[in-house]
């Protein structure tokens, strides 16, 4: 989601933020998802006694339910990005800046890999990994495709329409994500590379992050250019 949208939709009234509380923001909310998706997807695997279906439903609703908090609490600072997808669309919407954008992608992959650590930490493993997990081929690049469309599809529609149910919009698309897409809905490049430093449950092979990235990008302009189109408003 960006502030930008919101501000379209719903009135301020403080004033806007500066630079650096936004960076803040984003930083801040990336290491908190980042964190809790890899800490869940460990601690859903070392209690599941080796059912992944399990481990996966631990890993979701615990991601569905940070994103709502998240965005509910930051999206009025910096527009709740957290994703270099949708701070993409928003260069694209002429919504951020390109460089104002370039530091956000910074905000959100420093956070981001700070979050996996801390999970490692926390569950006393090794805090510097590379994973082994192969996460590849057409079946998985065409769910993340999907995954990452459905995500800006979704931002934009509700921004558009219900602006105040974003938080609960993205939160429980993302939670859907997880199950009817092949790739378990990463729908963000940030984390595909963060995710990568985890040898655990939620992480991929780092040979096999160029082709969700890819695909993520694919995904999120033809949501731009779709969504641009559907939910355009009305001229009087």
């Amino acid at each position: 989601m960006t502030e930008e949208m919101i501000r379209d939709e719903v009135p301020r009234t403080a004033p806007h933020p500066g630079l650096a509380r936004r960076l803040g923001a984003e930083a801040i909310g990336s290491f908190f998802l980042f964190c809790v998706v890899i800490g869940s997807g460990i601690m859903g695997e070392t209690l599941s006694g080796g059912n992944v279906a399990i481990a996966l439903l631990g890993n979701t609703l615990a991601t569905g339910a940070i994103l709502f908090v998240l965005i509910a609490m930051l999206a009025p600072i910096s527009g709740a990005h957290f994703n270099p997808a949708v701070t993409l669309v928003a260069a694209i919407r002429r919504e951020i800046g390109m460089g104002e954008g370039l530091l956000y992608l910074g905000a959100q992959l420093a956070g981001g890999i700070l979050g996996v650590w801390a999970a490692h930490y926390m569950f006393d493993l090794d805090i510097l990994q590379w994973s082994e997990k192969t996460r590849t081929g057409g079946g998985q690049w065409l769910g993340e495709g999907i995954a990452t469309f459905g995500l800006i599809f979704t931002i934009l529609g509700a921004v558009r329409y219900r602006p105040e149910w974003v938080a609960p919009a993205v939160a429980l698309f993302i939670t859907a994500g997880y199950w009817f897409t092949s790739s378990t809905s990463f729908a963000n490049p940030a984390i595909a590379i963060a995710r990568s430093l985890s040898d655990t449950f939620a992480g991929i092979a780092p040979a096999d992050v160029p082709g969700f990235v890819l695909a993520q990008i694919a995904g999120a302009l033809f949501a731009a250019a779709l969504g641009g189109w559907l939910f355009a408003k009305e001229l009087p």
